[in-house]
């Protein structure tokens, strides 16, 4: 079945940088480190390096999330929530911007569909998204033991650079939709490891961009805005 009598817009939003005014795969182990859990001056030397491996567009996705995704294997599901529960509190909810509820209120006010397309983990992004009131989330999906413990290593294509492209084209083919099923898209980024879904959209929207993507949107007329408060 294909829907394509409403056709509304599909509204895509980055989450880190985007619609938090911080990253949460960088928030995450700064708790983990805050509660004990991680060890700051190892835990840092590693981070520090990928981190500027995903300025310059040269992260090895795959080599992070093994990095990443470690200290996940050590606890329980239940433990697991727990934690989530105190760091979405203490981390992200003081850096989700009055601006960025907003412009979701906004799309949701015109019927779109909104879907949060991030290239950190399910697990960290799953609570973030229900706090922000987005039904449909694209993330880096976590492979599970039978008890749902992490394993540490991904499952599927990870949503990140072409990926999201990817794993975007699989939510619309597992609802008999496409791009062409909507009036119009729009992709709200930060980020220029996103260029190629930017590229893909009919409205690509740069927000508080890097200065890489600043660039590319203002040689391209794209808009750029700010989300912050």
């Amino acid at each position: 079945m294909t829907h394509t009598s409403s056709r509304r817009n599909l509204a895509l939003f980055d989450l880190d940088h985007t619609l938090i005014a911080g990253d949460s795969d960088f928030e995450w182990p700064r708790f983990l480190i805050q509660r004990g859990i991680l060890e700051q001056a190892r835990y840092d030397e590693r981070n520090n390096h990928f981190y500027e491996q995903y300025r310059q567009g040269t992260l090895d996705i795959h080599e992070y999330l093994t990095f990443a995704l470690e200290p996940l294997k050590r606890f329980s599901r239940a433990e697991l929530d727990a934690l989530h529960a105190d760091y979405l509190e203490q981390h992200i909810k003081p850096i989700i911007t009055r601006k960025a509820r907003e412009l979701l209120a906004a799309h949701a006010a015109q019927g779109d569909e909104i879907i949060i397309i991030t290239a950190t983990n399910r697990f960290i992004t799953g609570p973030i998204a229900r706090e922000l009131g987005v039904e449909h989330l694209i993330a880096i999906e976590l492979e599970e033991e039978e008890d749902g413990r992490f394993t540490g290593r991904v499952s599927g294509v990870p949503s990140f650079q072409q990926g999201k492209i990817t794993r975007l084209q699989q939510w619309l083919d597992e609802r008999g939709l496409s791009m062409d099923s909507y009036e119009q898209s729009f992709f709200y980024s930060d980020s220029h490891n996103d260029l190629p879904l930017l590229k893909l959209v009919d409205q690509p929207v740069a927000v508080d961009p890097d200065d890489t993507l600043r660039a590319h949107a203002e040689q391209q007329g794209w808009r750029v805005i700010s989300l912050r408060d």
